[in-house]
C-alpha cells in the first residue's frame, strides 16, 4: 500500500469528485475514518485525534458543505457524501478502514455500506439511527433550511445546541458550548441547507441492518434525544453480532461530552474486532 507522507500542518486538501475536501491525517497503523455530525465539522473529533492517533491512523474529514471543504450550491445526497469519502480513501491509497460516524455521519455510513461494503473493515455507529425521517421530520428539516436561509448559521446554532448537548453541559461547560457554536456558525448556508435536503431524502436502512456482516459497535449517549437509546438498541438487535454501549451523562454529541468513555469504547471494539 502506498502511504501518504506524515504531515504536520493542520489542514490537508484533496480534490475529490470535482470539489476540495479538507481533512486531517495523523498517526500510523489501522486507518480509522471519522465522519462528523450535522451541522459541525471535523474539529468535533479533536479529542479522538489526540488520544487515538498514537495507536491508529486517524483521518477526520470536513464533509462536503462543512468546515474548510467546498460547499457548492446545488443538490446534496448521502450517496454523494459516501462517494466523497471513498474518493478520499482512494486519494490516500487506503483499501479498507474502520469507519466511525456520528448522527449524520452514521447515515452516510449506511450509504457507504450499501455501495462499498468491501471497503469497510468495521463500523462504529454513534448517536444515529437506521429509520428514515417521518413526514414530520422532513417538514422540520425543510423549516430549518428556511431558517438558515433567512437568518443565517447563528440561528441554526440557537436551534441545535439544545438538541446536541445535555442540559448539564449547556449549564456547566460554556467553553464546549462555544466550541459547538463556532463549528455551526462556520458553515455556509448552502451546506446546511444541502445536508438537510440529503437527510430528509435518505432511505430507510432498517432492512439493511441484517446484511451488515463486518464487526459493528453501536454507541449512544444515555440522554440523547434526537436518536435515543431505543434507536441504538434497534440497530444492535438487527445487526449480527453488534455490540451496544450506552454512555452515561452524555446526550447527542457523546464523543464531546464523554470523550474518554467514547475513546475507550472504540479501542476495545477494535481490539476485539481485529483479534
Amino acid at each position: 500500500m502506498v502511504r501518504t507522507p506524515q504531515r504536520t500542518e493542520q489542514t490537508v486538501q484533496a480534490q475529490v469528485n470535482g470539489i476540495t475536501l479538507a481533512y486531517n491525517d495523523q498517526g500510523e497503523g489501522l486507518p480509522i475514518i471519522f465522519l462528523h455530525a450535522f451541522p459541525l465539522n471535523r474539529t468535533m473529533w479533536a479529542e479522538q485525534e489526540s488520544q487515538l492517533s498514537s495507536q491508529f491512523r486517524v483521518i477526520t474529514v470536513d464533509l462536503r458543505g462543512h468546515g474548510e471543504s467546498d460547499a457548492p450550491l446545488w443538490q446534496y445526497t448521502l450517496d454523494q457524501a459516501a462517494a466523497d469519502v471513498i474518493g478520499l480513501l482512494d486519494h490516500l491509497s487506503i483499501r479498507q478502514a474502520v469507519f466511525v460516524g456520528l448522527s449524520m455521519g452514521g447515515y452516510i455510513l449506511f450509504a457507504v455500506y450499501r455501495k462499498y461494503a468491501d471497503r469497510v473493515k468495521g463500523l462504529v455507529l454513534a448517536d444515529t439511527r437506521a429509520q428514515a425521517d417521518t413526514a414530520e421530520g422532513k417538514e422540520a428539516r425543510f423549516q430549518m433550511a428556511q431558517t438558515a436561509y433567512k437568518n443565517g448559521s447563528s440561528a441554526i446554532a440557537d436551534l441545535m445546541i439544545q438538541k446536541l448537548l445535555s442540559p448539564a453541559t449547556v449549564q456547566t461547560k460554556p467553553e464546549l458550548v462555544r466550541r459547538v457554536r463556532k463549528m455551526i456558525e462556520g458553515n455556509q448556508i448552502s451546506g446546511i441547507a444541502g445536508d438537510l435536503m440529503a437527510m430528509a431524502e435518505r432511505p430507510d436502512s432498517v432492512t439493511l441492518l441484517k446484511e451488515i456482516t463486518c464487526p459493528t459497535q453501536i454507541i449512544v449517549g444515555e440522554q440523547d434525544l434526537p436518536t435515543p437509546p431505543a434507536d441504538a438498541k434497534l440497530m444492535a438487535d438487527h445487526i449480527p453480532g453488534a455490540c451496544l454501549t450506552i454512555i452515561p451523562r452524555a446526550a447527542h454529541l457523546s464523543n464531546l461530552e464523554q470523550p474518554d468513555l467514547f475513546n475507550e469504547t472504540i479501542c476495545s471494539f477494535i481490539s476485539n474486532a481485529t483479534r
